[in-house]
């Protein structure tokens, strides 16, 4: 498949109900979005809150970002087996569930006596993160023609890209002036919402024909969904491996105040705001294009941010454009959903479980050329690299596909 216009999977066709207005279908959107702001809230503010959690619990920092790892192995491990199991559910059923577990999780995080029981909860509250999304993706998508798909799971993402830029500042500096525990209660809150705006606005709908955890896990026996899921896992970690150690590149190789770390985070942020945008509709015209064309982008870019990453204003630059690497995140999620067939829940949420293999693979490799002694720049160097693999998998696959369509 060349492009988002090809075929749909009869599992992500548009929605029977015809009589759904644009300003309906608007309102849905935004709902899901909420979900995704609530949770990309919840998953990079704790980033920033380690120090407090820390100093709460009379742990190092260091154990403290356990709690980081246990988050990130819940959505790991969520997504595929909460997708497997709710097979039968119906979409808007599922949601209700998956996000009322998110913000239940993160109403018992803020209340947590222990770092063990917070540590497991943060696990817990992990979950139903891919599988939201997910599911989410699937909403969307079936809501739009097929010329626009990627756009509508775009907008979903939108949430999550929005929440880098706002949600997780103010949950940050609430966490600050108040308690750590504040900052996850503001989570709660949004996750809450979230509840509401699907209850009244996604219409009811019915499983579809045949659903069941054996037809999901089916999605397992196909090489195309192992190939576009180790795009994702390989290709992404450059990314991460940058943006993990970006303070220090700010402060210890560009030689910048501390004051400007939050400057050069809020340009990643709004990297991948337009990244997600820009992206989605590239994509719709040609959706192997654009996860092809990003990838070999960011084999270069990542290679220049290392040459150049002393300059302040080249490290802007690249920062910036990093986040906008984020244009292949739509792209690559509605590739997985369109080679799945009839997988098609499954598939979408492991996308997620995907993007945190890639979180931990990047800040990984990143830490393992800085304790080389390469510097905070090299991380640049590993991304280069992880994207480069990443295109190779992707040529593979698209190789694979075309052999299979002859």
């Amino acid at each position: 498949m060349t492009n988002a216009s090809a075929a749909l999977p009869a599992d992500c066709a548009p929605p029977q109900d015809a009589r759904l207005s644009p300003l309906t279908i608007a309102l849905i959107e935004l709902a899901l979005a909420v979900g995704g702001f609530a949770i990309g809230t919840g998953e990079f503010a704790i980033m920033g809150l380690l120090p407090d959690v820390a100093a709460s619990y009379g742990v190092t920092i260091p154990e403290a970002g356990h709690v980081i790892s246990a988050y990130a192995l819940g959505v790991v491990v969520g997504a595929p087996v909460i997708a497997a199991l709710a097979a039968k559910l119906p979409r808007k059923t599922l949601l209700l569930i998956l996000m009322s577990l998110f913000a239940g999780g993160n109403i018992l995080s803020a209340l947590a006596p222990q770092f063990l029981s917070f540590t497991a909860l943060r696990f817990v509250t992990g979950l139903p993160h891919g599988a939201y999304f997910g599911v989410a993706a699937l909403v969307a998508a079936s809501m739009a023609p097929p010329h626009r798909r990627v756009r509508a799971v775009a907008r979903v993402m939108l949430g999550l890209t929005i929440a880098t830029l706002v949600g997780t500042p103010i949950a940050t500096f609430l966490g600050q002036i108040l308690s750590w525990r504040a900052a996850f209660m503001m989570v709660a809150a949004i996750g809450i919402i979230c509840v509401l705006l699907i209850a009244i606005y996604l219409p009811k709908d019915q499983v579809a024909e045949g659903a069941s955890m054996r037809r999901e896990l089916g999605a397992f026996k196909r090489l195309q969904v192992w190939l576009s899921f180790a795009v994702a896992a390989i290709g992404f970690g450059g990314m991460f491996a940058i943006f993990s150690y970006i303070a220090k590149t700010t402060t210890d190789t560009a030689g910048l105040s501390v004051s400007m770390v939050a400057v050069v985070l809020a340009l990643f942020g709004i990297g991948m705001n337009v990244g997600n945008v820009v992206g989605s509709r590239m994509a719709d015209r040609s959706l192997n294009g654009t996860i092809g064309g990003m990838l070999a982008f960011n084999v270069l870019l990542m290679a220049i941010f290392s040459v150049t990453a002393h300059n302040p204003v080249m490290l802007y630059v690249c920062v910036f454009l990093t986040g906008c690497g984020f244009a292949a995140c739509p792209a690559v999620q509605t590739r997985l959903m369109d080679v799945a067939a009839d997988a098609q829940t499954l598939a979408a949420a492991t996308m997620h479980s995907a993007f945190n293999i890639a979180n931990a693979l990047g800040a990984w490799l990143g830490g393992v050329v800085i304790a080389a002694g390469y510097g905070y720049g090299a991380t640049g160097y590993v991304g280069s690299v992880l994207s480069a693999l990443g295109l190779v998998v992707f040529l593979i696959s698209i190789a694979v596909e075309r052999r299979q369509a002859r």
